[in-house]
């Protein structure tokens, strides 16, 4: 241990000269030194050097092995689940995430395992946007590595979304689908999704109802329930019912819909309507009629129907006929139904 010490001194290039009255050991640091002690130095440190090398590399091995350690991991080493647990991407959320990344770093490492048959790769457990977002960023993630069996790997990327609360009804129902079609027991899908046996029983029974590329279209719906979404799959039983939704979810009438929320509505008024009306869902704010004065003094676009209606006004003159417009709604309702009163004979 002496010998250590001495010979880490030597290296230290703030070491103070050997004959100061604090040395802890002046009659060894003003002693000649002997002749070789540099060959023999050299090759002690070396020695020294490589132990602790091994030591390092075996004590990371057990680290890694055991799950312990976060490492800093190239995002293109680095692969997706085998099991996808999304529906499509909130694109505004992955840019919110990038920009928090990018400002304070990662705060929570991803989990990998090894990847089961690509040396050199690792496979995601859970934390694919996070490594997403590091791959955009052009930094490493930070990762847990550990090895992990298929089972032990799905129980993880459940429950780590289940406890985030990440996941909609309609993306966990559809983990538990692709699970039982690779073969997983109920048992490990009731682990991987923290759910009983019943609850499991209905997630299933909606997803086997609806295709699954139909509820790509429509995507995660994150406000939509459960008992909702057994609402929409039960109407999907009728003989026909998956061919009239495939034409309906690619017409232009269904891409008009802005959110999932919309998505799912406009389907579901689709398939209680009477068989074929697609027009029942289709919006109706969005029929415009065009109205000027012959002398174009002001012009105007309508818009509306349903619930909703909008007259926008283009004019020099715009505001001030808008507030008269305004100032006389009362009449004018009152108006609409004396007239309409009188048409219904009543």
């Amino acid at each position: 241990m002496a010998r250590k010490n001495i010979l880490s001194g030597l290296l230290d290039p703030n070491r103070q000269p050997s004959g100061e009255a604090h040395s802890p050991a002046p009659e060894i640091k003003s002693a000649p030194a002997p002749r070789g002690i540099g060959a023999l130095g050299a090759v002690t440190r070396s020695i020294d050097a490589l132990a602790a090398k091994a030591e390092a590399a075996q004590k990371l091995e057990a680290q890694l092995a055991a799950g312990a350690v976060i490492v800093d991991l190239d995002p293109n080493d680095i692969e997706r689940s085998f099991v996808s647990d999304r529906i499509g991407e909130d694109d505004e959320a992955f840019r919110q995430l990038v920009e928090a990344i990018r400002d304070r770093g990662q705060d929570s490492p991803i989990l990998v395992r090894p990847h089961p048959s690509k040396s050199g790769l690792y496979q995601i457990a859970f934390g694919h946007r996070r490594a997403r977002a590091a791959r955009e960023l052009g930094i490493p993630v930070r990762a847990v590595v550990k090895p992990l069996s298929d089972v032990d790997h799905v129980i993880a990327q459940g429950q780590e979304n289940s406890a985030r609360a990440d996941l909609s009804f309609i993306e966990r129902a559809l983990f538990a689908a692709r699970l039982e079609a690779m073969g997983f027991g109920r048992d490990v899908m009731m682990t991987a999704l923290s759910l009983d046996k019943t609850t499991l029983s209905k997630m299933l029974s909606v997803s086997s109802r609806i295709p699954e590329d139909v509820l790509g279209r429509i995507t995660d719906a994150k406000s939509i329930g459960r008992d909702r979404w057994h609402e929409l799959a039960t109407l999907f039983d009728g003989d026909d019912a998956e061919e009239r939704v495939r034409a309906f979810v690619h017409s232009k009438t269904f891409a008009k819909a802005k959110t999932p929320e919309e998505r799912f509505q406009m389907l579901l008024r689709f398939l209680k309507g009477p068989k074929g009306a697609q027009e029942m869902a289709a919006p109706q704010s969005d029929r415009k009629t065009e109205w000027s004065r012959p002398d174009g003094a002001v012009k105007a676009t309508l818009s509306g129907g349903g619930r909703s209606f909008t007259i926008a006004l283009k004019s020099a003159k715009a505001a001030d006929f808008g507030a008269f417009i305004a100032s006389r709604l009362d009449g004018l309702y009152e108006a609409f139904e004396k007239e309409k009163l009188n048409s219904n004979g009543d």
